[in-house]
């Protein structure tokens, strides 16, 4: 190993790597697992496709996939493969740090929300007006938004983190 590519050895590099791996795996446990039973108990299947928002619950499995195991995957794929391919260390492990606990937090408050925005708005419109329902997960949905925005701001840092390594790359 070369002396510019000492970085290969840094804990904290490899670490964030893998728990980006390890994220990649638990929520696509949790995933499979959700649609699963979404799909497997008929009772929860009904609640979801026929309560006024229950369709939430299934935007929360759809999001622990896709932002969940499938981005978790990607980025961690992308930050070993960048840094090989520049032959030059990613720009800052702490942007990484940042990208990934605010990528975690956003994205469970997301998937948190959606869900019980959609059991209340599912359950409250068996006695309840759509308006009475709309009325009760507005802020439930409002907070998700936020949340949401932290997941877009994690993803603003990863590209930011990718654009600063990759920045002035010769080939050599």
């Amino acid at each position: 190993m070369s002396n510019n590519e000492q970085w290969l050895e840094d804990m904290d590099y490899r670490r964030y790597v893998l728990w980006f791996v390890y994220a990649c795996i638990v929520y696509s446990i949790i995933g499979f697992s959700w649609g699963a039973m979404m799909g497997g108990i008929a009772d929860f299947r009904h609640f979801v496709d026929h309560r006024l928002h229950g369709n939430l619950i299934v935007r929360a499995h759809t999001h622990v996939n896709l932002l969940g195991w499938v981005e978790m995957a990607i980025f961690a794929a992308v930050y070993y493969i960048i840094p090989r391919i520049v032959h030059r260390p990613i720009y800052s492990i702490g942007l990484m740090k940042a990208h990934f606990w605010i990528h975690n937090f956003g994205l469970i408050g997301m998937v948190v929300l959606f869900t019980l925005a959609g059991v209340i708005g599912g359950s409250a419109s068996m006695d309840h007006t759509p308006q009475e329902v709309e009325q009760a997960i507005r802020p439930f949905l409002a907070t998700m938004g936020m949340f949401g925005s932290l997941v877009l701001l994690a993803n603003l840092i990863w590209a930011y983190n990718l654009f600063r390594t990759c920045v002035g790359w010769a080939g050599k």
